[in-house]
């Protein structure tokens, strides 16, 4: 499986056609009928999972993300659970040679026990966040993340995403003064 990945120093553009080539092969299923976050209904679907927790997916995916906030004034990085928990912890680990940045995962609903936090791990108030996703649709789930970090005073102005669906997600993050950055769109999968 390593023999033929590509070495952090090859080109941009062969490391994004890598990952192209892992999140086809692990993450897109087509040919059912799969209810989505939004609540609506797709003929294909992406489960980011197995890449994120795919060695040289992960490598990929974190080097990407931290490129695409490369010159960002970001003191922090994450994103709402599950499916940004294993993203933000390899670009934490990933940001360690460059700029490092710590990072923390916001919960649906906060802690029934213990601290009864909502936020998890490392974020000060009033810091400079990117946040994190798997897959975006509409964007309302990161969404949810936004509004728990800005109500620490925290400044949210970039989403980065893996795949953007192209349904409505860049819109709905733009009302709310956040820039979104996809690694991926549907487009390059779906023809």
């Amino acid at each position: 499986m390593l023999d033929d990945a590509p070495a952090v120093t090859q080109p941009v553009e062969q490391r994004r056609e890598r990952l192209l080539r892992i999140i086809t092969d692990k993450a897109l299923s087509r040919g059912g009928s799969y209810r989505l976050a939004s609540g609506s209904t797709s003929g294909f679907y992406f489960d980011i999972k197995p890449v994120a927790f795919d060695p040289e997916g992960s490598r990929l995916i974190a080097d990407a993300i931290l490129d695409a906030l490369e010159g960002e004034h970001v003191d922090y990085v994450g994103g709402l659970e599950l499916g940004a928990i294993p993203i933000t912890a390899s670009v934490v680990e990933r940001s360690f040679g460059r700029k490092p940045v710590a990072g923390f995962f916001v919960r649906k609903s906060p802690k029934e026990r213990g601290t009864k936090k909502l936020i998890e791990g490392n974020l000060e108030p009033g810091a400079n966040v990117a946040l994190v996703e798997d897959v975006t649709t509409t964007g309302g789930s990161v969404l949810r993340a936004v509004e728990a970090v800005r109500e620490l005073g925290c400044t949210v102005t970039k989403v980065v995403t893996v795949v953007d669906r192209l349904e409505g997600a860049e819109e709905n993050l733009s009302k709310h003064g956040i820039q979104l950055v996809a690694l991926f769109t549907r487009d390059d999968f779906i023809q």
